[in-house]
């Protein structure tokens, strides 16, 4: 279907780029009126987990531990792949390890008031908020160095079409899907966690296979129909080339995720929808901007720099004045 299109991308890279804008816009209003929330690894607490059967209401479990407990509680519910068996997890918003007085408490408290449910097979994790706050910047040094290495890789390897520029609005691209995907989790108030950075880093990855299918049909046809056309005519006739390839692939990868989504759902498997489902958006942001702002950025970076070029004019090696002889007085 989207073969033969002659789409005028550069020449629209300020609407595409005022959309992703609008989008970032949106995130950070709702990021600083309703906040970030971090994961338990991040921000340090304590989770307990037990085994359960049949059906269970949440808010009962929460009301329960919090009044045994009185400390902020929160309760969510997973399933173990392996055995399926139903979990319940108990986030406790402290970095102390529960004494065995109190793990007890809790077990008798949820056995009482839950009999039907078997409750039992309870198990405990600490995390310090020094160690998340450790874990969370070495994450974070992760994808840096990932972004680097970004541009060092498209600088080699498309060093005859402008390596340097290429990385660069690579790499800003590459930013934005990561600011989507992290707006994602913010709007649909999913934890910052392990589930984030695995996020980024499958984006990071994704997004860069599909500049590299358009930069590298970019330097095919700039080989190909050299100064016959223009470096903008050059870059809208390949993206166009490539939309096809670029699309399917993003269609299919999105339709997968929500797939996958939809059967967690189905199952109950809240760690795997808040993996799939920013995944998802990730991969649709990252389509979006391979078509959209790396290239079209990219030219409009070399467009401005050659304009720049012409203006200061070539350099002259010598100057353009003769010089005076002096004439000898007789």
């Amino acid at each position: 279907m989207l073969q033969n299109r002659n789409i005028e991308f550069v020449g629209r890279l300020k609407i595409f780029a005022a959309i992703s804008l609008s989008i970032i816009i949106i995130g950070l209003v709702v990021a600083f009126v309703f906040g970030v929330e971090l994961d338990i690894g991040y921000r340090g607490g304590t989770i307990l987990t037990y085994s359960y059967d049949g059906y269970i209401d949440l808010d009962d479990v929460q009301s329960v531990v919090a009044d045994e407990l009185n400390m902020l509680v929160n309760v969510s519910e997973s399933q173990d792949l392996a055995t399926g068996a139903r979990m319940l997890v108990i986030t406790l918003a402290t970095n102390e390890n529960l004494t065995t007085y109190q793990q007890l408490a809790v077990s008798d408290a949820l056995e009482y008031n839950f009999p039907d449910n078997d409750i039992g097979g309870m198990n405990m994790r600490s995390v310090s908020a020094r160690a998340g706050a450790m874990l969370f910047a070495m994450s974070l040094y992760a994808v840096g160095l990932a972004s680097v290495l970004v541009i060092i890789y498209l600088g080699i390897r498309f060093r005859k079409i402008g390596g340097f520029s290429a990385g660069v609005t690579a790499l800003i691209a590459l930013i934005h899907d990561v600011s989507i995907a992290f707006f994602a989790f913010v709007i649909l108030r999913i934890p910052i966690g392990d589930n984030f950075f695995a996020v980024v880093l499958i984006i990071l990855g994704y997004s860069l296979n599909s500049n590299i299918v358009i930069y590298d049909r970019i330097r095919e046809n700039r080989k190909l129909k050299g100064n016959s056309q223009t470096l903008r005519q050059t870059t809208n006739g390949s993206i166009n080339s490539t939309l096809n390839r670029v699309v399917v692939t993003t269609a299919t990868t999105f339709m997968t995720c929500m797939v996958i989504v939809i059967v967690a759902f189905v199952r109950g498997l809240d760690s795997i929808i808040y993996f799939a489902l920013p995944m998802g958006i990730g991969v649709l942001a990252g389509g979006y901007s391979s078509v959209f702002l790396a290239a079209p950025m990219w030219v409009t970076w070399n467009e401005f720099r050659d304009r720049r070029r012409s203006k200061k004019g070539p350099k002259s090696k010598g100057s353009s004045k003769p010089k005076s002889r002096k004439k000898s007085v007789v």
